[in-house]
């Protein structure tokens, strides 16, 4: 029988990234909906790792199996590195994504330096207390418009280096092969299959 993960995110993009790259462990892939967990999770961290971290501890102490938490943000070189692990609240709380995309835009109108990079922080917290992380990276420019219907967050205005298309453009199995969340989650992935083998990692 196979052992229950569940996903510490309500993000239903994230959710249907993380089940298809997961998919090919030998593990059920459960969501907080499914086990009737209706939580918000204060993300206090200052990096990457500290919220990732408390979202995986959180939800793993509440469901009783391991979680699988990610805390991932847009750094971009001409804002000193924000938005950072504020990306999804930049410009404000209340902002669709293609708001929060356009205020990205409109705070770079008179630079040039686009280049950018998203970040992905995996982390699993099981029940004994054991945590495993891991980090994924994708880098890339900030166009000068939103491109592409696909992904979400600001994938529209992201793109990726190697590509003449946005992430939001990339097909569903491309951006899995690049994003920072898919490089993230295959490192992860290893980590789990070392683990699952009693190896030391």
């Amino acid at each position: 029988m196979k052992q229950k993960y569940v996903l510490a995110t309500a993000n239903p993009g994230k959710i249907k990234e993380m089940r298809e790259i997961l998919s090919k462990l030998d593990i059920d892939v459960v969501t907080r909906d499914d086990l009737g967990i209706d939580i918000d999770i204060e993300e206090s961290g200052t990096t990457f790792l500290e919220n990732s971290t408390i979202k995986a501890e959180a939800i793993c102490k509440l469901a009783g199996i391991p979680a699988i938490a990610d805390d991932s943000g847009l750094i971009v070189d001409a804002l000193n590195g924000e938005p950072g692990v504020y990306s999804s609240s930049f410009g404000g709380d209340n902002l669709t994504a293609y708001e929060r995309c356009d205020f990205l835009l409109n705070k770079m109108v008179k630079t040039e330096q686009r280049k950018a990079k998203f970040v992905c922080t995996i982390v699993c917290a099981f029940p004994d207390g054991e945590l495993l992380a891991a980090t994924g990276e994708c880098n890339g420019i900030i166009t000068d418009k939103p491109a592409g219907d696909g992904g979400f967050g600001y994938d529209p205005v992201f793109q990726p280096d190697g590509y003449e298309k946005t992430m939001a453009q990339l097909t569903t199995d491309e951006k899995n092969r690049i994003s920072h969340r898919g490089k993230a989650l295959q490192n992860f992935s290893e980590l789990l299959r070392y683990r699952k083998a009693g190896k030391s990692i």
